[in-house]
């Protein structure tokens, strides 16, 4: 049966969930690190691949095939889902290129803006009113990727594609009307034949790089069917039983995490330009984190009273 979201106000059921996935998110690029020699398209085909049998095995222990099925059958359900594996496909190619690249600034950078684009759209398809610090926040990270546009507009691209793409397909997850496993199933399934043709190719074609080619990244290849599957399960499930502006406030984990791993275990150099945007982000954090707390707690008083 499909989960439904909370009543007004009730932001805690889904924090540890989202707690869970944007930790495993800070921490991911230390994984795919260990398969850069492998084609970031390669890398994606088998994430795909090899998340399918993991949500099989989840939605059977929990007896939601049934509603799997469901959603297949259901037009509208399968075109919500249809446009959030496609959102979820680029948003992983991206994110998988990012890092090969040594671009896991930019990475961080596009997570940290991503709450803050959670709000816009909050505010512009669920109704969900923002208030003048929150206006405020948004404005100084425009003002940051601004910054950005004069001095660092080689790694713009991977920002911007990161948090619009994942802030579009947590506002679908968020409406549309089916559980979180059953849905990530769904759209694992969408693109499990185009990821079967690619990884196909690979292994014909390839260079020696891919699956198959060593068994150490065989067995990473496959692990990434887990390290895909439940963060983005715990992130689905957290998105509906939370606010949309409650979720970006806890968002801020991942990439924060990641920057710490760009700068001191990566030691990718910090431009000034990138600088510059990181300290008009953060100062719209404070803002942002600020105007939630002030909420939270004002909630609080209201319940209690």
């Amino acid at each position: 049966m499909a989960q439904t979201p909370p009543p007004a106000g009730s932001n805690q059921g889904g924090l540890p969930y989202a707690l869970a996935a944007y930790g495993i998110w800070g921490f991911v690029p230390l994984f795919f690190k260990l398969i850069a020699s492998v084609p970031p398209v390669e890398v994606l085909a088998q994430r795909i691949i090899w998340s399918l049998p993991l949500c099989f095995l989840i939605m059977l222990f929990r007896r939601q095939i049934g509603e799997y099925l469901a959603a297949l059958k259901d037009w509208r359900t399968l075109r919500l889902l249809l446009a959030s594996s496609l959102l979820i496909a680029v948003n992983w190619l991206v994110y998988i290129y990012s890092i090969f690249t040594d671009h896991v600034l930019a990475a961080s950078l596009g997570y940290y803006l991503n709450p803050l684009v959670n709000v816009m759209l909050g505010m512009i398809f669920l109704g969900e009113r923002l208030s003048k610090l929150q206006l405020l926040a948004v404005a100084i990270a425009g003002v940051g990727v601004a910054i950005l546009l004069a001095g660092a507009l080689d790694t713009l691209w991977i920002s911007l594609t990161l948090a619009f793409s994942f802030g579009i397909y947590g506002l679908i997850r968020k409406v549309v009307p089916v559980g979180s496993l059953p849905g990530l199933s769904v759209e694992t399934t969408v693109l499990l034949l185009p990821s079967l043709a690619v990884s196909a190719w690979y292994l014909w074609a390839g260079d020696g790089r891919g699956f198959g080619s060593d068994g150490g990244i065989s067995l990473l290849l496959m692990a990434g069917g887990v390290v895909t599957a439940v963060p983005l399960l715990l992130f689905a499930t957290a998105a509906r039983r939370m606010s949309y502006a409650a979720l970006g406030f806890v968002q801020f984990l991942a990439p924060t995490l990641q920057f710490v791993l760009s700068l001191f275990v990566f030691h990718e150099p910090l431009k000034p330009a990138q600088l510059a945007c990181f300290i008009l982000i953060w100062a719209s954090i404070a803002v942002f984190s600020f105007d939630m707390l002030r909420k939270m707690r004002a909630e609080r008083m209201i319940e209690v009273a």
